[in-house]
């Protein structure tokens, strides 16, 4: 007797989703990136160790995006609007000036996806428009800082703010760990857990030597004293590293200031004209934008898809 095929779950629906837009991209979700959206499924908190340019911020960022996926029809059913949902995702930053990238890679999967949500930045460079807004509804998902968010904590309705909150986010956690902002942001996460029990915490971070160290540190204890459960899911992707050394034809002397060395720029444009992608790296922030300066003025037509990062 043949009987009807299974029809999928609904989490398997999303999934399915979530990867056809990864092939629209022209990507394919790593191992443990759905280690991470399985993880976050089941409830887990976590910390997400992984190289970078290796998908660790959709790695944190999908679980919560998948768990919308599958509340979406009750939020129709809801007619709910992006300007009506709650806070539900704080993702915490170290810098400012990583917060206008982190909410621009967050709100394009959430737009192309068609989810009603709306994803915010608030730290010092936020503008005085934005933010009066921000104190009648903050966004559903909210990149911030440890300074900015010790300060909504401090709000007299921050135990109504922060009602819905599900889960929070914490990048770079190896800038912050053993830091007084480390610090800040483990009070933080303190007063949070406090106000919403079953809140999930994912770390993430590359260039981490005690990872169950800096797991208990990101999680802390519980009533007992005891650390609380952790998953530890590391991004092993298989790469080629090879290292090679540019050195000037001639070996003439540095000048007293800036030790730029520009003068290599025709040799690294060589280099870079040779690859599909590349990241160079700098010793100092000046020193990253006088080489984009010089890279873009090589060649303008990179302009389009070069960017500055200070990590």
């Amino acid at each position: 007797m043949v009987g009807e095929p299974e029809k999928p779950s609904s989490g398997e629906l999303h999934t399915t989703r979530l990867d056809a837009w990864f092939t629209s991209r022209g990507w394919e979700p790593f191992a443990f990136q759905r280690d991470v959206w399985a993880a976050y499924a089941n409830g887990e908190s976590g910390l997400i160790h992984a190289a970078t340019g290796t998908g660790k911020t959709y790695a944190a960022w999908m679980g919560p995006v998948l768990e919308a996926l599958a509340e979406q029809p009750q939020a129709k059913k809801a007619r709910r609007r992006a300007d009506t949902m709650p806070l539900r995702v704080l993702w915490i930053t170290p810098l400012r000036a990583l917060a206008a990238d982190t909410e621009q890679a967050l709100r394009l999967p959430v737009e192309e996806l068609g989810l009603p949500w709306s994803v915010e930045s608030r730290t010092g460079d936020t503008s005085p428009s934005r933010r009066a807004r921000q104190r009648e509804q903050l966004p559903t998902a909210l990149v911030t800082t440890p300074e900015s968010l010790s300060l909504l904590l401090c709000r007299k309705d921050s135990a109504e703010l922060f009602r819905d909150l599900r889960c929070v986010v914490v990048d770079e956690w190896h800038e912050l760990l053993s830091t007084k902002r480390g610090v800040q942001v483990e009070l933080a996460l303190a007063r949070l857990r406090r106000l919403c029990p079953a809140l999930r915490t994912w770390g993430v971070s590359a260039t981490l030597g005690n990872l169950q160290e800096a797991a208990d540190t990101l999680l802390g204890f519980d009533a007992t004293g005891a650390p609380r459960p952790c998953r530890l899911v590391r991004g092993v992707v298989p790469k080629t590293v090879e290292v090679e050394a540019l050195v000037p034809e001639t070996m003439d002397r540095f000048p007293w200031a800036g030790h730029l060395n520009t003068k290599l720029l025709p040799e690294v444009m060589r280099r870079l004209e040779a690859a599909d992608s590349a990241i160079v790296f700098t010793n100092t922030r000046s020193q990253c934008e006088i080489w984009f300066q010089s890279i873009i003025a090589a060649n303008p037509s990179w302009f389009e898809f070069t960017a500055i990062h200070h990590g």
